[in-house]
């Protein structure tokens, strides 16, 4: 049964803090909305940047409950992540901003990965988490945080947290992008679909076929 974070409430106030300091639309990697609100019609067969608008608005469309509880952490790298972004919340479509939570089990990674469309910032719920992000010139940036710490993870760099403490631990993110969109490097070089040439692998990582094959093997998606 997922167990409601008893820290959630109180951190209401530095979450929306999050979300209102990121950068605005007009600096943001999202363009400029042209209207008040442009619902996103998920349903819609038009393609367009982003998704196009619905006519039919409640105010369902601006509401998700789904950050509450926290996610299923029962799968290979201990971590679960819930997002909140446009596709489940129809109404940021043009706004800019979305977020998500992440859960941690004991000793529970969220891999290495990127967000190609927007800077992160997480807040820290409970627990305890070792973050950082590398730069363009190969520098690790890290550094341990704790309940009540803010933690930033610049734009398309490469970044991870690692829950090394023996109690869950959970975030809140706040990204400045209706979809920031991740790409989690081990799933997209070694499960991507067609497959990167194993020549090409075990050229970069300097690593013979079976070490590539064993990966690839560890990361295909489970049948049902």
């Amino acid at each position: 049964m997922a167990r409601t974070s008893p820290l959630l409430p109180c951190a209401a106030v530095a979450v929306l803090l999050l979300v209102v300091t990121l950068p605005s639309p007009s600096t943001a990697g999202d363009p400029d909305l042209l209207q008040d609100i442009c619902v996103a019609d998920l349903t819609s067969a038009v393609k367009v940047n982003g998704f196009a608008c619905k006519a039919a608005v409640t105010e369902d469309d601006f509401y998700f409950r789904g950050l509450g509880a926290a996610g299923n952490t029962s799968n290979t790298y201990g971590s679960a992540v819930t997002g909140a972004n446009v596709e489940k919340v129809p109404g940021l479509n043009t706004l800019g901003v979305s977020m998500s939570r992440i859960d941690y089990a004991p000793g529970g990674l969220n891999p290495p990965h990127t967000h190609p469309r927007a800077t992160e910032m997480v807040f820290v719920l409970q627990g305890a988490l070792d973050v950082g992000f590398i730069t363009t010139g190969n520098r690790l940036v890290a550094k341990t945080i704790t309940a009540g710490d803010v933690f930033v993870f610049p734009r398309g760099l490469v970044h991870f947290q690692k829950n090394n403490g023996d109690v869950p631990a959970a975030v809140v993110s706040a990204f400045n992008s209706q979809l920031p969109g991740t790409q989690s490097l081990a799933t997209t070089l070694f499960a991507a679909s067609p497959e990167v040439p194993i020549s090409v692998l075990t050229k970069a990582f300097q690593v013979g076929t079976k070490e590539v094959e064993k990966i690839k093997s560890r990361l295909a998606p489970k049948k049902s």
